[in-house]
């Protein structure tokens, strides 16, 4: 099947946006769907590429459109079919790239659903050729009954290879993350597992299924390349695709319960209650937990997560592929009022979430993913705590490492640079600019100076002579540029507490980088433990 043959088919609606006449010719080896804004680690070649264009924004769109198109054009890829419904068209900007990289574009209705042209591929390419290669029909119904019935993954992959005999096959999600597997499948890790995804060795065939956030995406992975036709690795990927669906909108109906949590912690964090309150909200606090599966006993982990400007559900769903990795077990796991996602886990799960973080937020380069850990929390009444603790130390991860990805624990908080991180940033900018006054004015060569001899005077812990020879003046000029200090600020630097007050006002500056550590996210004390 060549790429002019899909563009052909009329009940796909494709509108051809660019191409060059032999570009059309090209064939079609199979179909791969990504939001990746580099996509080259998912691609094989001579495959059509599906995106709904999740990853394009407005902002640097001409530079992410070239990034992604490059991406294709080093994989190989035989066209890209891009969906109208995010943007309400096909950018200019991606078409542009298309053009100078010479990738056959078009654009896909709203109305269209990816797996239609998934099935149109799959279904032309091998169908009368290969049609004894297709799943049985007992099987096919056995499975759509399995599917019907909310029937998990691990179940359907059993049943839909169970005629081919000991047949190893594998769910695996982008992280690594072991979904499903048949039986006797050895353990892969989850780092080898995320790395087989894109190596050709064995067979990876993308599980379709709407709305779900690039971190849970499902691949269906058999180790042998021979070991199913192609055309049943398609219809069994597409049972998958059912079943993940189902499974997703199973767990939106019961994020609605752990919302309601979420507003009862975040409004015991909030409020300062009088002991005739707390009776009832503790206990409102324990039957929400209850209602979300967690035991009423502790201690737990509250982990939040947030990626700023980055599509609906996306922090939700990064928070819910690292809690998957982490622990099997009934979790709380639902969203704030100002979208942040939150899970309640127990104590022992927080380390390995820390550990997978950056091969979760590895599945979206483009999507700044920060995270905030806090104290553990003994029992239900410690929760409300213990998310506030979770906040602002994901304001610390914004702060400290705007960029992303980067998951903060409370505990790393050690120090006055570190713990002002956490405080928002127009917060900080007033507080400097309260303290600090003039000296902030960098413009004024005189300011700028005293504003060196007083960062140079507090790091040599107050000395004189010591702030003299590091900047190499006189004892006497350093005491005349911290009189003139003193006279601009109100402050007094013979006194401890006004010491400080400077101190953290400098630390405050926005235009300061924030702490890292070794030029990485700050990583949480009970990692750094393990």
């Amino acid at each position: 099947m060549h790429v002019e043959h899909l563009l052909q088919d009329e009940s796909l609606g494709l509108r051809l946006l660019w191409a060059d006449e032999p570009l059309l010719r090209r064939e079609i080896s199979g179909v791969t769907a990504t939001d990746l804004e580099d996509p080259a680690r998912f691609v094989r070649a001579g495959e059509v590429v599906l995106s709904g264009l999740v990853w394009w924004t407005p902002d640097d769109g001409r530079g992410r459109a070239e990034r992604f198109v490059a991406g294709l054009r080093a994989a190989g890829a035989a066209a890209l079919l891009a969906g109208e419904e995010t943007h309400g068209s096909v950018p200019d900007e991606l078409v542009e790239a298309c053009a100078r990289h010479g990738m056959p574009v078009a654009a896909v209705p709203v109305h269209i659903m990816f797996r239609a042209i998934t099935d149109t591929v799959y279904l032309r390419q091998w169908g009368e050729l290969s049609r004894h290669h297709a799943l049985p029909e007992a099987v096919r119904v056995r499975l759509s009954r399995l599917v019907a019935r909310d029937a998990g993954p691990e179940r359907v992959l059993a049943t839909a290879l169970a005629h081919l005999g000991r047949t190893t096959a594998y769910v695996f999600t982008a992280t690594g993350h072991t979904v499903a597997a048949t039986e006797g499948a050895s353990p892969v890790p989850a780092r080898e597992a995320a790395a087989l995804i894109g190596e050709p060795t064995g067979t990876t065939v993308p599980v379709e299924a709407d709305s779900v956030p690039p971190y849970g995406r499902w691949y269906l992975h058999l180790p042998g390349p021979a070991a199913a036709p192609p055309r049943m690795l398609h219809e069994i990927a597409a049972m998958l695709g059912r079943c993940q669906e189902s499974r997703a909108r199973r767990r939106a109906a019961e994020r609605h319960v752990a919302d309601e949590l979420g507003a009862l912690l975040a409004g015991a964090a909030a409020t300062v209650r009088s002991d005739r309150d707390s009776g009832p909200r503790a206990a409102a606090v324990e039957d929400a937990l209850r209602a979300c599966g967690p035991a009423a006993e502790g201690p737990y982990g509250v982990v939040v997560a947030g990626t700023g400007a980055g599509p609906e559900g996306f922090a939700e769903g990064a928070l819910a592929e690292a809690v998957a990795h982490a622990t099997t077990g009934p979790v709380a796991l639902g969203r704030l009022a100002d979208g942040t996602a939150f899970t309640v886990v127990p104590a022992e799960a927080v380390a390995a979430i820390t550990e997978i973080w950056p091969l979760v937020a590895a599945c979206d380069p483009s999507v700044p993913l920060h995270g905030g850990i806090g104290s553990p929390a003994a029992g239900p009444g410690d929760l409300g705590g213990a998310l506030a603790e979770a906040r602002y130390a994901l304001d610390s991860a914004r702060t400290t490492h705007p960029g992303g990805p980067a998951l903060t624990d409370i505990a790393s908080l050690t120090g006055l640079d570190t713990l002002l991180t956490g405080i928002p940033a127009d917060v900080r900018t007033a507080y400097s600019r309260t303290v600090l006054g003039p000296l902030l004015d960098t413009r004024n060569a005189s300011f700028a100076a005293l504003l060196e001899t007083l960062e140079t005077f507090l790091a040599c812990d107050g000395s004189w002579s010591r702030t003299a020879e590091a900047m190499h003046l006189h004892v006497n000029s350093v005491h005349y540029r911290v009189g003139r200090i003193e006279h601009f600020t109100g402050r007094d630097l013979s006194r401890l507490h006004d010491r400080l007050d400077l101190r953290a006002a400098l630390l405050c500056r926005t235009d300061r980088p924030g702490p890292t550590t070794g030029g990485r996210p700050a990583r949480s004390s009970r990692a750094r433990a393990r």
